[in-house]
């Protein structure tokens, strides 16, 4: 059998709980979906919230406090949130690409420094971060070893240190200025460790984005095509490669199942950033080719979305007037009448935590969209 575009969407849909939401623990669910962008602190509750039934926001703030749930850099050099057990392995599989990306940035090598000055700064930064820091803090404390180059040097090691962000309050557990604590994972990855990494990271993917091709897993990560096809090869026969509607081999679990064709997907009000967006290659699978430009801006924002039928139909807003709902394309009835529920239900969560979440990307619809229908539930 060879699998229909349709049905690549809505495994994805399945393997991240977007089809029906799952009665699971925060943390569990958090490993399920391999990780969730967390490049703004919202972003984590409401992909949670469109994946969790009676998703509770006090249970991410705990697991975020008992560090359950880590928020750090990994992959594609961005924030995630990753389940504990997750981070170490995952750091081991990126450690290389965090650490190339900042050391030989020129804003590191104008400083004059090479990368072992930097690297000999571990032990003690991780001695440092035995309590929460902040950024400035760190700075400060190094400024007697590299002077105005302090800022510079900690930009770098704060990519690829063993560190996590630190919960610092506010509605979603992540306020400025951020601070910093260290992790027990290993300041360095032996070789042997970095591979088993990126066989575990790319099991997890495919768990909860597959079937994907490489190319799909090097936009999830940012690794090269040499790691990837080293960590393909090495799991042999725990990977199968069904037949897809293009020309990419796709690989996928052995014992994984894909959604029949005419499987319904619900509406769902996904977050900025939503994991989902940004798992495959090209345009993804949710987002069609000519939304793309609307979706994702030029600086990489990717806004929050209407997700109808399994494809991105529209973005969303919250102000003072209400949740605001900006279809590209005229919906049906009973379209409109899911996301009026979801939005209702969304409201009341964000009543209570950040009404206005989102409310610095407001310039993007200032910009204006291409609207066909626009819709406002009140909060």
């Amino acid at each position: 059998m060879i699998l229909s575009a349709r049905q690549l969407a809505l495994a994805t849909l399945d393997r991240q709980f977007l089809l029906d939401r799952r009665r699971i623990d925060a943390a569990e669910a958090v490993r399920r979906v391999c990780a969730l962008q967390a490049q703004t602190p919202a972003s984590p509750y409401l992909a949670l919230w469109n994946r969790v039934q009676d998703f509770v926001p006090e249970d991410l703030d705990t697991a975020f406090a008992d560090r359950r749930i880590v928020k750090a850099t990994l992959m594609r050099i961005t924030l995630h949130a990753v389940h504990a057990e997750d981070y170490e392995p995952y750091r081991a599989a990126m450690l290389s690409s965090l650490r190339a990306v900042r050391l030989y940035d020129r804003r590191f090598t104008a400083t004059g420094l090479a990368p072992a000055d930097a690297d000999a700064q571990l032990p003690e930064l991780g001695r440092f971060l035995e309590r929460p820091r902040t950024g400035a803090e760190v700075q400060a404390e190094m400024a007697g070893r590299f002077g105005e180059h302090a800022h510079h040097v900690w930009w770098a090691l704060r990519t690829y240190a063993p560190a996590h962000h630190a919960p610092t309050g506010g509605p979603w557990s992540f306020t400025q200025p951020n601070a910093y604590l260290a992790s027990p994972a290993a300041a360095e990855a032996e070789p042997h460790e970095a591979a088993a990494g990126v066989r575990r990271l790319l099991l997890s993917y495919l768990r909860a984005f597959g079937p994907a091709s490489a190319r799909d897993f090097a936009r999830f990560t940012l690794l090269t095509r040499p790691v990837i096809t080293q960590a393909l090869h090495e799991l042999g026969d725990r990977l199968v490669k069904p037949a897809g509607p293009g020309r990419a081999p796709l690989f996928d679990l052995a014992d994984a199942t894909v959604p029949a064709e005419d499987t319904p997907a619900p509406p769902r009000l996904l977050p900025m950033w939503d994991s989902t967006l940004l798992a495959h290659a090209g345009a993804g699978r949710l987002v069609p080719e000519e939304y793309r430009p609307l979706v994702v801006r030029r600086n990489g924002d990717t806004l929050p979305c209407l997700l109808v039928d399994g494809q991105v139909a529209g973005v969303w807003r919250a102000g003072d007037d209400g949740l605001e709902m900006t279809a590209f394309h005229r919906l049906g009835k009973a379209a409109w009448q899911g996301l009026r529920e979801e939005a209702e239900q969304l409201s009341v969560l964000l009543a209570d935590r950040d009404p206005a979440v989102y409310r610095r990307y407001g310039h993007w619809w200032h910009k204006g969209f291409p609207a066909a229908e626009s819709v406002t539930v009140k909060g």
